[in-house]
This record gives structure tokens, sequence and C-alpha cells, in this order.
């Protein structure tokens, strides 16, 4: 069994014809359980969650639109999930609650993007890193990661480590551990699965997402796992899975999670 759980459509457009070309790439890598999380930040729906001046202009989908874009996949015998993939924003979980309980996602993926004011995955933003503590920037992301798991409002957590995205990586190997620790104990106590991501890979740290002696922790502590390829393109749906599969191996894993209508269901690896 193999899943890609994170995807997205916003390069293209929400229509049946360009969602096909994700799900026929899915047929066609062998992904039996695949999925569209869309950046809930493009939903008008999502304007009292977060706010700033990056993410306003590009807010312009409307749920009502996305979900029948399913309705009419579903219709068309078309296999695919309803999901989201939400900024988690810190002091606003009612107001994510509230979001993600008014529509029938098949799951909800949970990601952190954003510390304050700081993108730390933009491109435009990469110049910030240079004007701050790494150390003071890790702790900081690894705090929202033991909030997001203690908030129970996600099925997964998207790309655990983005943090390291610019191969911006403390070099005190004690409080990296310290950090993987603390975030794995938040999980172990939660609902929340862990992704194993091929999209660090098409990035400039050039590695699976997450860090293996993070995915050891979380098998040690009996975490689970799903497989994404975090794909903008078609293209990239399950691209390097390969690699992705050898990781969960390597460390133990032998199943994933799948999900429909926030159920969640162990098959064996594929």
């Amino acid at each position: 069994m193999l899943t890609d759980y994170h995807n997205h459509l916003e390069t293209g457009t929400l229509t049946l014809d360009y969602l096909k070309k994700f799900t026929n790439q899915a047929k066609l890598m062998g992904i039996e359980h695949f999925g569209i999380s869309e950046h809930a930040y493009h939903f008008y729906q999502t304007a009292d969650i977060l706010q700033n001046d990056w993410v306003n202009p590009r807010r312009y989908y409307d749920m009502d639109d996305y979900q029948n874009l399913f309705y009419e996949a579903w219709n068309a015998q078309i296999d695919v999930k309803m999901s989201i993939e939400m900024d988690y924003t810190p002091g606003k979980h009612e107001e994510m609650k509230r979001f993600i309980s008014a529509y029938p996602f098949d799951y909800v993926i949970g990601s952190i993007h954003w510390i304050d004011d700081f993108g730390i995955d933009l491109k435009e933003y990469i110049d910030e890193w240079d004007r701050r503590d790494i150390i003071d920037v890790y702790r900081r992301y690894f705090d929202q990661v033991v909030t997001l798991a203690e908030s129970n409002l996600f099925d997964i957590i998207g790309h655990i480590d983005l943090v390291k995205i610019f191969k911006y990586i403390p070099t005190d190997h004690d409080f990296l551990l310290e950090q993987y620790d603390r975030a794995t104990e938040a999980l172990r106590n939660s609902k929340t699965c862990v992704e194993i991501s091929t999209a660090g890979l098409r990035k400039p740290i050039g590695q699976l997402y997450p860090d293996k002696r993070l995915l050891e922790m979380c098998f040690n502590k009996n975490i689970p796992i799903v497989l994404s390829s975090d794909a903008h393109f078609p293209e990239h749906v399950g691209a390097d899975f390969d690699q992705a599969i050898a990781l969960a191996k390597s460390v133990g894993y032998k199943s994933l999670m799948t999900f429909s209508k926030g159920e969640r269901t162990e098959f064996p690896l594929g």
C-alpha cells in the first residue's frame, strides 16, 4: 500500500481536467490512496486565521468551489481524498477548529511555515535567516510542533522538519536531538501522524523530511506515518518514493496509515 496525501493544485486550476493530471500520475506510480490538500490560506474562509502581507494577496479561492471539484470527481468515479493543509497558527485554535469541522475532509494536514511574520521556507525571506539566531528559530519552530500536536486538530503533520529547508541547521547536536525528542513526545500522545515527504529532495536541503534521527524517534514512540510528495505539479506525484520507502523500512516501519472521512486504517507498507 502506498499513499500520497500532500499535493496541491495551486499552480494550475481548480478543474476536473487539471485534477485528473494528478490522479492519473498517481495511478501510474502505483499509489492506491491519493489526496489533494490545498493550502488553507488560499481560501476566503480562513481570513480570520492567518493574515500577513505575503498571504493576503494569495487568498483567492472559495471553499464551495473546492468542495464542488471533489463532488465532481467522485461522481466521475475518481478516487481522490479531500484535504487541506492548514498553516498551524498559535492562538487561533478555535478558529482552526471551526474551519476544519465545517467541511467533510478525509484528513487534515497541519504544517508550520511561519514564526510570527517570518516565512521560514519562502525565498523572499531567505535573507532573514542571516539576521536571526538559528537556535532561537529552531526552538520556536519546535515549540509550534509541540503545540500543533497537543491541539489534536490534525491527522498529519506536514514536513515536520521543514525548518532545515535552506540548510540553516544548528551545529549543537544535543540541542537538535532535544527538539526532536520533545516534538515526538507530544506527537506520541496525539492522533497526529508524521509524513515522510520527498519534497525536501527538490529543495536546497536536498534531503527527505524528516531527518532519519527524528524518524527513528517517531518509530520508537509508535507514531504512525504516511508517504507524501508535496507535489505542486503533476509530474512530482510519487516522486522519489523509493527513497521514502527505504528510509521508512530502515528505521523499522512496516505499515502506514490511510484516511477516509477522518477515520484512519493501518495497511502494510508497499
